[in-house]
């Protein structure tokens, strides 16, 4: 998986090791908790071909790929030039892309696999304090339909857990404020194993689940 050392992403790696699953983490910063930690900027697409290699090698197949590398940067419009553009999308859209194309031939060649990115609710709804970040979240909803249609008859499922707000780092709020989680229909922000169930859900279960944008989301969005 990418993404995997700390959040959203680490809170998968050990849901899905606990589910009996040997997990590889690529990601910028280490992993604490995975059998495998490759550190790596997931931009480069020769990269992650080559650590997918070394997973391979050190593992056996990925049966199963996360994509939840990416960041969040509040920034208006009137303060968005084309670098925080290109960065925001290089990093969610281009990383994403990358890790599929790394691994998803390998699933192709056996027949199966499951594949579950990472969006956002702010990429069904939009975010006016980071309107790059909602673009990059929604144009990964709009991938994974894409390969889930071209994919399913080759074996391969593809689906996207789109979280609402979530208590990581990238949360700009404190969790425990009344104000902000009273407003929720809920009446909390979500925690991050709430969002691994999520995900090993359509990543692990028998479904006929294909291209499907699941948002576990605290009713933020309806």
């Amino acid at each position: 998986m990418t993404g995997g050392s700390s959040g959203i992403g680490a809170a998968c790696a050990v849901a899905l090791a606990a589910r009996g699953i040997r997990v590889a983490v690529i990601d910028l910063e280490a992993s604490l908790t995975a059998d495998l930690s490759i550190r790596l900027d997931v931009r480069v697409l020769g990269s992650i071909v080559a650590a997918v290699e070394e997973v391979e090698a050190e593992l056996g197949p990925v049966e199963h790929l996360v994509t939840a590398a990416g960041y969040y940067a509040p920034a208006r419009l009137d303060s968005l030039d084309l670098d925080a553009w290109r960065a925001m999308l290089d990093v969610h859209v281009g990383g994403t892309a990358n890790a599929w194309r790394a691994v998803v031939p390998g699933m192709l060649n056996r027949g199966h696999g499951s594949v579950c990115s990472i969006g956002s609710e702010l990429g069904l709804i939009g975010d006016p304090c980071a309107p790059h970040y909602a673009a990059a979240k929604g144009a990964i909803h709009a991938m994974t339909k894409s390969f889930a249609v071209e994919l399913a008859r080759e074996g391969v499922r593809v689906n996207c857990i789109a979280p609402g707000p979530t208590d990581t780092p990238l949360l700009d709020v404190d969790p425990n404020a009344s104000g902000y989680a009273a407003g929720l229909p809920l009446g909390r922000i979500l925690s991050p194993d709430e969002v691994a169930a999520a995900v090993c859900f359509v990543l692990l279960e028998d479904t006929n689940l294909i291209g499907q944008v699941l948002s576990p989301n605290a009713g933020a969005a309806l």
